[in-house]
């Protein structure tokens, strides 16, 4: 969850710890059985705490360790797991490191701690190859003293060199600090990073080189072969802590190379966006599933599903937005929650939130700024969740002055309005989960695709489970079998468009 936006117990209108701590029995009632939360580390907040000052400690705008091991034990008490966001692939500029580094000559330990370079060209006045930030701009910043340091996110977000001892070893340090506090795993942030070529060559020149960009070999910044030694020490740590788990964020787009995250001694998931970048057709949508499940056979890891997260615009909002947007996204959510493996919903997905088109004198993402205001950044999909009333902030906060401003008209997306509604996006998530838990149909690591009509897809589980999703013209006969749960209504022995259905035998 979106620690900024989920629930804010304090007062100051950006939600904390003891927001999520209170809204735990909304979280076992709807039926989760773990949480990944986004960084709650102190920081100056470049990037909305992925530029970490320290990452032993708790941010005090979301609270403080104490009350992170409150929260621990009220999930735990619950039965939900908890998850946290390591941030191994760069530090923010405040780190105490980086800032030994600008202290410190060039060639010095301080600086071989981060990728400090030379630059090219008279004086050194050009940068030292041609990698541009992800986030817009060159991926390099020059220091007073002549050098340049690479990073690859914003300039508040220096990236750590891996090569140096000290930086593994301090990355397991956090590990085992929270670890041994009781956290469940990690969701490790750029889990394709965190490993760069020999000299930094230059890299091909690309259209598109940013978040969510993965261009093969070419592309020099992320992918390559020493990130897996990284992710060795990393797995040997969690072995060392039994029923922990660590999920990657790769961004890595060919089936086998992000197998390779996967092998025994790696990562235990990672999450494969090929759902959450497929359009609603059903080619798309057939051929995302197939590709992850291929990317996971031959591994020991589950597949990992997607279709919204803090990156990316809602689906609510990709799949055509208003009525239509919501009919698809609650038959998407049935789609996910029938597929084998691991399934990660975004919170307000269960409410069918969609994305708020926010006026620009607000928007705080880094990439707004750095890409000279012609990219408007992630803060659309980031705005807090609706809880009760009728007006902003509708519960999430005492103050109407969230850190980003909640539209009118949102009283109907409410938890307390849809929890009182059986025909709520939120109804459906919860009757699904239960389902996904407890039926004996949804069971297995496979599926078999079924015969079906232009436009339909249809998979059975080992189990049982039969799944339909009609993305075609117009309604289809359903087959025979007990309706387990529909997106829509199903009367007459129809599934309608833009609807899914769970089959029973």
């Amino acid at each position: 969850m979106y620690v900024r936006s989920f629930a804010d117990e304090t007062g100051d209108g950006v939600g904390d710890l003891a927001g999520i701590r209170s809204r735990l029995p909304y979280l076992a009632e709807l039926g989760v059985d773990a949480l990944w939360i986004t960084p709650f580390y102190p920081s100056p907040m470049a990037d909305h705490g992925y530029d970490v000052a320290d990452p032993r400690d708790v941010e005090p705008v979301f609270g403080d360790l104490p009350g992170f091991d409150a929260l621990l034990a009220d999930a735990h008490a619950h039965g939900i797991r908890v998850t946290i966001d390591l941030v191994p692939n760069h530090s923010s500029h405040d780190h105490e490191w980086f800032q030994e580094a600008l202290a410190a000559p060039p060639g010095s330990p301080a600086r071989a701690r981060y990728l400090f370079r030379d630059g090219r060209g008279p004086d050194g006045a050009e940068p030292p190859n041609n990698w541009p930030s992800v986030f817009g701009g060159p991926a390099w910043t020059r220091v007073p003293d002549g050098q340049w340091y690479l990073h690859l996110f914003a300039p508040e977000q220096p990236d750590l060199d891996f090569i140096d001892p000290e930086v593994v070893e301090d990355l397991e340090a956090t590990m085992r600090f929270w670890l041994d506090r009781g956290v469940d795993g990690f969701r490790i942030d750029v889990a394709h990073g965190m490993a760069k070529p020999a000299g930094l060559p230059d890299m091909l020149p690309m259209e598109d080189t940013g978040l969510l960009a993965d261009h093969g070999p070419g592309d020099h910044r992320f992918d390559q072969d020493g990130v897996h030694l990284v992710h060795r020490r990393v797995r040997t740590v969690l072995d060392g802590y039994p029923g922990t788990m660590a999920v990657g964020e790769v961004w890595v787009a060919d089936d086998d190379r992000l197998a390779e995250y996967l092998r025994p001694d790696e990562l235990h998931l990672a999450f494969n966006f090929k759902l959450l970048t497929s359009g609603w057709e059903p080619t798309e949508l057939r051929t995302a599933i197939d590709h992850s499940l291929a990317t996971v056979a031959g591994t020991p890891a589950p597949a990992c599903w997607v279709l919204s997260n803090h990156d990316r615009p809602r689906h609510v909002t990709r799949y055509g937005g208003g009525e239509q947007g919501t009919r698809r996204a609650r038959a998407a959510a049935l789609l996910q929650l029938a597929l084998p493996g691991a399934a990660y919903v975004y919170n307000g997905d269960e409410l069918g939130m969609p994305d708020v088109d926010l006026p620009d004198e607000v928007l705080q993402d880094p990439i707004w700024e750095r890409s000279g205001r012609t990219e408007r950044g992630r803060d659309a999909c980031r705005v807090p969740m609706p809880w009760s009333g009728d007006q902003p902030p509708y519960g999430f906060s005492s103050t109407a002055g969230t850190w980003l401003p909640m539209p009118a008209g949102w009283g109907p997306l409410t938890v307390e309005a849809e929890a009182g509604s059986p025909d709520s996006v939120l109804s459906l998530y919860r009757a699904a989960l239960a389902l996904r838990r407890s039926s004996p149909a949804v069971r297995g690591d496979a599926l078999e695709w079924l015969p079906a009509p232009e436009g339909v897809l249809a998979f059975r589980r080992p189990g049982g489970l039969v799944c339909l999703v009609n993305l075609s013209a117009g309604p289809v006969p359903l087959p025979e079998g007990q309706v387990l749960l529909a997106s829509e209504p199903v009367d007459g022995g129809q599934l309608p468009v833009d609807a899914a259905v769970w089959l029973g035998a």
